[in-house]
């Protein structure tokens, strides 16, 4: 399939947070760099510039991804190094990635003073975070003071829920508004852009699970894998609680990378310590290895609006390697899946443990259900799948003469 567009353009992807619990999480295996792979697809030049906040550094090992990363303190820093990122801002389109003052502000600022389009990639409801619409800023005359003049003021960060909030209402300066789910989509409009998997280097014929299960240290026991960043919203706690149900001395849950965010991981290992494995991060080439590994990929999500708002990578994945994929009636996970996985009510240990039970006991039909899912995958959750439908955002932008 060929899918380069005729006049190549130079793209620059506008990123919140370039640091280690940012977008440089996990090798780089997040949306924005998706994104990237997409957008070369078709052949355009396409550079990534964004913050590294307080003393982290950009953990992204694909090196040959051009990437301009500039140092800002988390408070009084934000206005020198925000001047310098939209300074070295050179694409023909603008490309901002999350609805955050961070990349879709300075976008704006870059769009008004350049005149260039933006594209506004929306991956979360970043309200959600801190209480979605009941959140309100109401401090007293001391408070307010103390946030905006401060050194280290709440105000002078500059993804403060405020500032969120009005960014909410600055949409319309986007020229077109990309998303994952229709949680999103409902909410602000756009073209629908589901996250893509690279299918080839997602391969489960290139892998032996029984040598990875060797390889990491997970022989003789069945796998239970979430290839994530563990945080309460995503139902660990339940699966633990499901693993105490059966109580089967074979069965782990393996958690790849662990948090970037705090200690929550920690956390679960002191309460369910015994049916924890950790494994550490790996760059995104060995994170096939590691989910071939895997005899289900779990994804318990819990349903709320931040859950609600996410398309979940861990789901793409599992299909992708064709594994069999446990997961929850949440957002748009059940169409994601389309009958290709084994799905329970949130925040139900019960129901899990019992679907781990059956299939566990049925793992020949359980796999074959994972090839479904692979090819699910393939057709409409491949970076193929990502970079057709930004072709022809893209050639739509063209036809508006914005570019």
């Amino acid at each position: 399939m060929d899918l380069q567009q005729d006049k190549k353009l130079k793209i620059s992807l506008v990123v919140s947070d370039l640091s280690a619990s940012g977008a440089g999480r996990w090798g780089g295996a997040v949306r924005t760099f998706l994104l990237y792979e997409a957008l070369k697809k078709l052949n355009h030049e396409v550079k990534i510039f964004g913050f590294v906040f307080g003393d982290e550094s950009p953990e992204v090992s694909q090196s040959k991804i051009p990437i301009v990363a500039i140092p800002c303190a988390y408070h009084s820093g934000f206005i020198k190094a925000a001047q310098k990122v939209i300074k070295q801002i050179d694409g023909d389109i603008i490309y901002a990635v999350k609805l955050k003052p961070t990349s879709f502000g300075l976008s704006i600022i870059k769009k008004l003073t350049a005149r260039r389009p933006v594209i506004l990639d929306i991956d979360d409801w970043e309200l959600s975070w801190h209480g979605g619409e009941q959140w309100k800023y109401r401090p007293g005359l001391k408070q307010f003071y103390r946030d905006t003049f401060k050194p280290d003021g709440a105000l002078r960060y500059p993804d403060h829920p405020l500032y969120l909030k009005w960014l909410e209402s600055l949409v319309f300066y986007a020229d077109t508004i990309t998303l994952h789910t229709q949680f999103l989509k409902e909410r602000f409009g756009g073209v629908y852009l589901p996250n893509g998997k690279d299918t080839t280097l997602f391969d489960p014929s290139q892998f032996d699970s029984e040598a990875s299960r060797i390889r990491y240290g997970l022989a003789g026991y069945r796998i239970l894998m979430f290839p994530g960043a563990p945080r309460p919203y995503k139902g660990l706690e339940d699966v633990l609680a499901a693993l105490d149900v059966l109580n089967q001395p074979d069965i782990r849950l393996v958690i790849v990378g662990g948090s970037p965010y705090d200690a929550y991981d920690n956390q679960l290992m002191q309460q369910w310590g015994r049916w924890i494995i950790k494994l550490p991060k790996y760059p995104v080439s060995e994170m096939p290895a590691v989910v071939a590994a895997a005899h289900i990929v779990v994804v318990p999500q819990r349903d709320t609006p931040a859950a609600q708002a996410q398309f979940p990578l861990k789901l793409t994945d599992g299909m992708a390697m064709a594994k069999p994929i446990l997961s929850t009636y949440v957002g748009d996970i059940p169409e994601i899946l389309g009958g290709t996985g084994y799905l329970v009510t949130p925040e139900s240990p019960e129901e899990i443990a019992e679907k781990i039970q059956w299939i566990f006991g049925h793992l020949d039909e359980a796999n074959q259900q994972g090839m479904k899912a692979r090819e699910r995958c393939i057709n409409y959750y491949s970076t193929d799948t990502m970079a057709a439908i930004l072709s022809d955002v893209i050639k739509n932008l063209q036809l508006a003469g914005k570019v």
